[in-house]
């Protein structure tokens, strides 16, 4: 598997969204390699997004997005769950990318352990489920995501189709085409 670099990152928002599914997302740490593949992401366009955090400027939660790409951007959705994305395009379009669901790849017995009784498919199946199954926190935030121990990796795979629909979960931009799925897998959050 080869790691994606910043050139990979350092594009526009929605193909860097659409071309993250199928690679895979990896965390080593003492537990081991935590791997999943990559089955739904949505771009956050920066600046002339309405429902993406830097839409109305630079703040202490945004600033991750207003340095390079290939940076870790961790967030509280409702005060409650983190979700993960991974920052995009030129600083001066403060973009990211949010992964909404993995497959879990390889050894699962830790991702399993933080959501006990929910189906593999499932586990990582949702923003706030993927960064508990696969214990993200927001130490995390504003860290690369282009080495060690948390970054991206290309092992081959091509999805053999993908779905654009609207993004979920908003309230501003939801006519927005910029929800980015595998069609068909049993891993994406909602259809």
């Amino acid at each position: 598997m080869q790691i994606l670099t910043y050139n990979f990152f350092c594009r526009d928002t929605a193909l860097v969204a659409k071309e993250l599914l199928g690679k895979i997302f990896v965390f080593e740490n003492p537990e081991g390699f935590l791997q999943g593949r990559i089955v739904e992401t949505e771009a956050y366009l920066g600046k002339g997004d309405p429902a993406c955090h830097t839409s109305r400027g630079k703040t202490p939660k945004n600033s991750a997005m207003f340095g390079t790409a290939g940076r870790h951007y961790l967030y509280r959705s409702y005060g409650i769950h983190i979700c993960y994305n991974v920052t995009t395009d030129e600083p001066d379009m403060p973009s990211a990318v949010l992964l909404r669901a993995l497959e879990p790849l390889g050894s699962t017995e830790h991702i399993c352990s933080r959501r006990p009784n929910v189906k593999l498919a499932k586990i990582a199946s949702g923003p706030g489920n993927l960064c508990k199954a696969f214990g993200l926190n927001m130490s995390m935030n504003d860290t690369s995501a282009l080495r060690p121990p948390l970054y991206y990796a290309d092992d081959g795979f091509r999805p053999e189709k993908i779905i654009t629909t609207t993004r979920v979960g908003i309230t501003q931009g939801v006519e927005m085409s910029l929800r980015f799925y595998i069609a068909g897998h049993p891993s994406v959050s909602r259809k």
